[in-house]
């Protein structure tokens, strides 16, 4: 077994300009379900089509290829130290978001992958 316990893709992050537009274009357009526990998360299959304005986030809407990946893994604190191990480079440490550890580390190439794994229970 992978040792990193990756498990799918979680979730593609877009910009928007204007967020109200944007969410009646994915809910109302397209037909997307929004997500009950994350505002402006839409669903397709297991996956989260998060929008992100761009107020709120660093990247901007173009029509170039502009998308944020995150990576599902079992235990994002694990996969980190698993990460750092192999000598690869952590650009943003684990970190708890709502209520979900998220992190990054950059591939080969200088590429931001994200990780993420799900909300530890009580």
């Amino acid at each position: 077994m992978n040792e990193l316990e990756i498990l799918q893709v979680r979730a593609v992050s877009l910009a928007v300009a204007d967020a109200a537009r944007a969410r009646h274009f994915y809910a109302e357009t397209l037909g997307l379900e929004a997500d009950d526990n994350i505002d402006m998360a839409f669903k397709i299959g297991e996956v989260l089509l998060l929008l992100k304005p761009e107020e709120e986030w660093y990247g901007k809407p173009t029509d170039e290829l502009n998308a944020r990946v995150t990576i599902r893994v079992r235990d994002s604190y694990v996969a980190e130290s698993i990460l750092r191990e192999r000598g690869v480079s952590i650009s943003d440490p684990v970190t708890v978001y709502g209520k979900n550890p998220i992190g990054a580390f950059l591939d080969s190439e200088g590429n931001k992958l994200w990780f993420c794994s799900d909300a530890k229970l009580d």
